[in-house]
């Protein structure tokens, strides 16, 4: 099969061997995927990764030990936890301290025709789900944790920092939950798309002249966090939600002289994203700038890496 590799922060296409499912796996043909902020964090030697690159997918089950998955569509959560641990015992196999992360730590992606899951990470996507809004499940769910993270007043003023990818899906879920929803990012074509929903925007984080109960940091930058609590109002929440290769400087003492909750923020329930995209009028399909077949994945990267792209998708 064709698979998209990460070899000492190169991108290589290569020829390589079906993986074979393992008891309780299954085998998935991908039939979409997409490239993140991670994916290009991972170029620049974020989490030391070599191998098959992307989390973000659809594909139908080919082959499995239980034949009822055997043809379905699916999605599937990124965390692979062992199972065994205190932690995953105590419901939290995302944190399992020995897990594997698809695409990410020490589990091939889906940027490739084939991939291997375990059956107790599969989701199988809704008949009214298109493939394209499955891609979008991954990031989606992790724009939903922040309900499950902190309380959110409908009367509590939001600022989300960022208008990428996974910015863009936070303020469409806020939007949904509170009218008092305020967008800073860079690019005007981007914020055009949150502005035509009824979210205000601006480019520059220092036109605001005022403060925010809860600000949500998915800049995917180092800067990001200062300008996090540049803006929240004492007593106030950050929800962290970037990850990158280097490292932040945080004005520890604002955060404790103002007593402001610091929290981070990573994956979500895909179940509670896939209700969401059922239910709620979310569109992503929009977000979409281009897509490119595996043996074009060179190209691919190079457009995602582009700041005026939102998503680019990937296919076999």
């Amino acid at each position: 099969m064709k698979a998209v590799i990460l070899k000492n922060g190169k991108i290589c296409v290569e020829e390589i061997p079906v993986p074979v499912p393992g008891e309780k796996e299954a085998l998935i043909r991908i039939v979409k995927a997409g490239i993140c902020n991670t994916d290009l964090e991972l170029l620049e030697g974020y989490m030391d990764f070599h191998g098959i690159l992307g989390h973000e997918f659809v594909g139908h089950v080919v082959e499995s030990s239980d034949k009822e998955w055997v043809g379905k569509r699916v999605v599937g959560e990124i965390n692979l936890s062992c199972g065994q641990c205190t932690t995953c015992l105590e419901g939290d196999p995302k944190h399992c301290p020995s897990r594997e992360v698809l695409g990410i730590h020490r589990k091939n992606g889906v940027f490739a025709e084939y991939v291997t899951l375990p059956l107790e990470n599969l989701h199988p996507l809704p008949s009214t789900v298109s493939d394209i809004e499955g891609v979008f499940v991954e990031p989606l769910a992790a724009a939903l944790a922040v309900f499950d993270q902190i309380p959110i007043d409908p009367e509590d003023d939001v600022l989300i920092l960022g208008d990428g990818k996974l910015g863009l899906l936070v303020s469409q879920v806020m939007r949904l939950h509170s009218p008092n929803i305020f967008c800073v990012g860079r690019h005007p074509r981007k914020l055009a798309l949150l502005q035509m929903k009824g979210i205000q925007t601006a480019q520059n984080i220092h036109s605001l002249s005022r403060k925010f109960d809860v600000v949500i940091e998915a800049t995917g930058v180092p800067d990001g966090i200062e300008d996090a609590l540049s803006r929240v109002k004492p007593t106030g929440a950050i929800v962290a939600k970037s990850t990158f290769h280097d490292l932040a400087k945080v004005d520890y003492s604002s955060l404790v002289v103002n007593e402001i909750r610091l929290i981070g923020s990573r994956c979500g329930s895909f179940a509670k994203a896939l209700e969401f995209l059922e239910k709620e009028p979310i569109r992503v399909e929009e977000m979409v700038d281009a897509e490119f077949s595996l043996k074009d994945a060179r190209r691919a990267f190079d457009r995602a890496k582009d700041p005026e792209t939102i998503k680019v998708l990937l296919f076999p």
